[in-house]
């Protein structure tokens, strides 16, 4: 990676694109990736590049929605390998689900570099290279395990795009998205959707498990019952317009 002084004002930021840029250059994140990063970081702008109460309380419930699954899943596509490997190992030990590559522009050769590459950072099974069923999608993320994805009942899509989400929910699944848009198809077609940096995201929820598991079944249902996620997105929404507000008081 690029020699990126710690105290430079962007280091996160900067040192966040290294790791996609690094990833195209070893072949688990498409060129396409560079762009989804970039168009996600215009937006973590605007949420103040920190985790806002609606994605905390977001995170939350999330954690326990795969707690209670009797079948969870983590999907995991180029961009979130390249970003946060070791958090999506830690935090698929933590709630007891396998990681599983799911690919919009999927090669046999990329799925495996990526299995590869998890395994790597610690993983010890991925799923992913079978591809033994479908998905009503005419692109790659339609190919998915039978003892994965297709058969989850919670399912955890970091950087998704919408058709696939949509897809899931039609069959019945409980989707959690990762996606710092709050307006995108993604986001309003999720059961649970968390406007935070996958980064920042996938830290809260490692640390959040380890507290949740201590929670009987019954605590864990009351905090996914109360949510509501529609709320959630209107106020992840307020808080980018109070975001801005504060910016143009501020010029």
């Amino acid at each position: 990676m690029s020699d990126i002084p710690k105290d430079h004002p962007r280091y996160a930021s900067l040192m966040t694109r290294e790791r996609i840029v690094e990833g195209v250059d070893i072949g688990i994140t498409s060129q396409q990736g560079l762009v989804a990063q970039g168009r996600g970081e215009c937006f973590d702008y605007l949420v103040g590049e920190r985790t806002t109460t609606s994605a905390f309380l977001a995170e939350k419930v999330a954690v326990c929605m795969l707690l209670l699954a009797e079948r969870p899943i983590l999907s995991v596509n180029g961009n979130a390998a390249a970003l946060v490997p070791e958090f999506l190992v830690e935090f698929s030990e933590l709630v007891d689900a396998p990681l599983e590559v799911n690919l919009f522009h999927r090669s046999d050769e990329r799925v495996e570099r990526i299995i590869s590459h998890l395994k790597q950072k610690g993983a010890s099974e991925v799923l992913g290279g079978k591809g033994d069923a479908r998905l009503s999608l005419d692109h790659g993320r339609g190919i998915v395990d039978s003892d994965g994805i297709y058969n989850a009942d919670v399912v955890l899509v970091p950087l998704e795009d919408g058709d696939r989400c949509q897809k899931l929910v039609d069959m019945g699944k409980t989707v959690i998205a990762i996606d710092l848009n709050p307006m995108s198809r993604t986001s309003r077609a999720a059961s649970v959707t968390i406007v935070d940096n996958v980064v920042r995201a996938l830290a809260n929820m490692a640390g959040l498990a380890i507290e949740l598991k201590k929670l009987d079944l019954l605590e864990l249902q009351k905090i996914v019952d109360e949510y509501d996620n529609g709320r959630i997105l209107s106020e992840a929404v307020l808080e980018i317009r109070d975001m801005l507000d504060g910016m143009i008081t501020d010029m």
